[in-house]
């Protein structure tokens, strides 16, 4: 099934409900981390990633998100954590619990593709110059990256 929060919003409209995302970090040859620009009007960045799709496993759907939203091709290096306390009010009401599992990810190909429907700006940002994030999320996320952990569970 395609776009099934489209799906699911149709039968619950509004209510809070837990939504899946798949997440990658992925660095360039100097360890810098590639961020995603999601609004053009905003500063703020995060990590590629989206939710995860009926019958696709979260390695699947990290790696087709990237694919979407950067243009490149990567494989998954391993599990960083899993990311489930964490709630979103979005701009048109909708509310959630949303759980991330985070992969560090190398690239295997592609070229870095700006579509300006759900990517504005992709940028490497070293690891010292990391700009404000769009949630607390992605904080953590970035946060366990760079503090070398593996196994997480929050």
């Amino acid at each position: 099934m395609s776009d099934y929060i489209k799906w699911i919003r149709s039968k619950v409209g509004h209510e809070i409900i837990i939504l899946n995302f798949a997440g990658m970090c992925i660095t360039n040859e100097n360890g810098d981390i590639l961020l995603q620009k999601r609004n053009r009007y905003d500063e703020i960045w995060g990590l590629p990633g989206g939710a995860i799709e009926i019958g696709e496993s979260i390695e699947e759907a990290a790696i087709r998100e990237v694919k979407e939203e950067t243009g490149i091709d990567v494989r998954v290096e391993h599990l960083i954590g899993v990311y489930s306390k964490y709630f979103a009010e979005y701009e048109n009401g909708d509310k959630a619990q949303t759980i991330c599992y985070l992969f560090k990810g190398n690239i295997v190909g592609g070229d870095l593709e700006v579509d300006e429907s759900e990517t504005f700006e992709l940028k490497f940002f070293a690891k010292d110059n990391i700009p404000k994030l769009f949630v607390q999320q992605h904080e953590d996320m970035i946060n366990d990256f760079l503090e070398k952990r593996k196994g997480i569970y929050r």
